[in-house]
């Protein structure tokens, strides 16, 4: 029988699961709230890949140091490929007197008791959950654990030598509950898996209408200067003067179809946010446009910078990226100032300038969207708020405000 504290810590672990909506984020929160659940010092889970291996592996209780001393990601072998292959909890006293045992790497940490279950959906096993080394929680006047239970491990594991001395061990209730989470473990991965494929097809589907709205635009383009090329050549003999007209056009033509050739790039091939994060992709984007345009192009982030989901970073690029190509191609601002606040109940975008503005009901009844609906979309995508405070002749305000993890 589960007791009322375990199931309510459970509940606590399934909404932190269901809040992620990233497989990478939903792993590391199944992780720890495993972890912190049945109070244990270790915890891993393993993603299978087709090759013997595994695609993720996510741990927690292991610093990054020792994470990259342990070496390559370990393989489908002993209890790891029964829990994968059979689909059967494995909850044992020494893990290491288990005859599957195959040993681990020298940087590894030292594991004694273990308790592992599988994620599974239905019949697929979508991953290896396990746990290890149990903590002990002594009775009152008991003996304070750093003068017995993991003292006696830690000497275990420094000599390399015989098992630490047991003083307690994963229980029956513990494996109740680790598969109680498991199981909606499984569905929160499942939704994740679906949402990443969602955007996949989503963002292959806006590609292929880039690449349409670019082949008719820049060809379109492309036609009128060989024409207004033609037409300057055979001016340029009988009447100079018009065949000047006529080169001051096709600078204009080539000009807008390197606008439109440079749009189409920041869409088909997005800043790295992986490698540089949100607010150094923004900052270096500003920079350039501030080179770029007679205007005067700022920004400034405020609180706390921290990484976010990676799809709530991508909209506030999109969002970002459509607001100042308005401002600057549209609105003929002279000044946009754009602003990233974090605050512990997610982030705030917001970009304002001072150009002529426009009534957003009458767009809209024209027609005419200046990337609106497709910045509401990208808010809708990632459960955020957009809103848009513009009137002709007072510049233009956008703000898109994200939830927190």
């Amino acid at each position: 029988m589960l007791r009322s504290s375990g199931l309510a810590a459970v509940s606590a672990a399934i909404l932190s699961m269901n809040r992620q909506l990233e497989v990478r984020d939903v792993l590391q929160t199944i992780v720890s709230s495993a972890r912190e659940l049945l109070d244990a010092e270790y915890a891993a889970l393993g993603v299978p890949d087709d090759h013997g291996g595994f695609a993720q592996f996510v741990v927690d209780g292991v610093t990054d140091e020792q994470w990259k001393s342990i070496g390559p990601l370990p393989r489908q072998h002993g209890i790891l490929a029964a829990m994968l292959q059979e689909a059967t909890p494995q909850r044992l006293a020494d893990v290491r007197n288990d005859t599957r045992f195959g040993g681990w790497p020298r940087a590894h940490p030292e594991l004694a008791d273990f308790l592992g279950m599988p994620v599974a959906d239905g019949e697929e096993v979508l991953g290896a959950l396990f746990l290890a080394n149990k903590r002990c929680t002594p009775a009152a006047g008991a003996e304070s654990p750093a003068h017995g239970q993991e003292a006696d491990r830690g000497e275990s594991a420094a000599g390399g030598g015989a098992a630490p001395v047991r003083g307690c061990a994963f229980t029956e209730e513990d494996e109740q509950l680790l598969r109680l989470l498991a199981q909606h473990a499984a569905i929160a991965l499942t939704n994740a898996s679906l949402y990443e494929r969602s955007r996949e097809l989503t963002i292959a589907g806006e590609r292929a209408r880039i690449g349409t709205d670019l082949h008719d635009a820049v060809a379109q383009k492309l036609f009128s200067l060989r024409l207004t090329a033609q037409a300057a050549t055979a001016l340029v003999d009988r009447d100079p003067a018009r065949a000047k007209n006529e080169l001051h056009e096709i600078d204009r033509l080539a000009a807008d179809a390197s606008e439109e050739l440079r749009a189409a790039v920041v869409e088909l091939r997005p800043a790295a946010l992986d490698e540089d994060g949100l607010v150094a992709t923004l900052r270096t984007q500003t920079q350039v446009l501030d080179r770029a345009h007679s205007a005067e192009v700022g920004f400034v982030a405020e609180g706390t910078v921290r990484a976010l989901p990676a799809a709530q970073e991508e909209a506030l690029l999109r969002v970002a990226q459509e607001a100042l190509h308005n401002a600057l191609r549209h609105a003929s601002a002279s000044r946009v100032g754009v602003t990233l606040t974090y605050a512990a109940a997610g982030a705030r975008l917001r970009v304002a300038d001072d150009g002529r503005g426009f009534d957003p009901q009458a767009v809209r009844r024209a027609g005419r969207h200046l990337g609106l609906v497709s910045m509401r979309d990208r808010a809708s995508g990632v459960r955020g708020t957009l809103t848009v405070d513009s009137e002709p002749g007072k510049g233009a305000v956008v703000e898109l405000e994200v939830p927190g993890g």
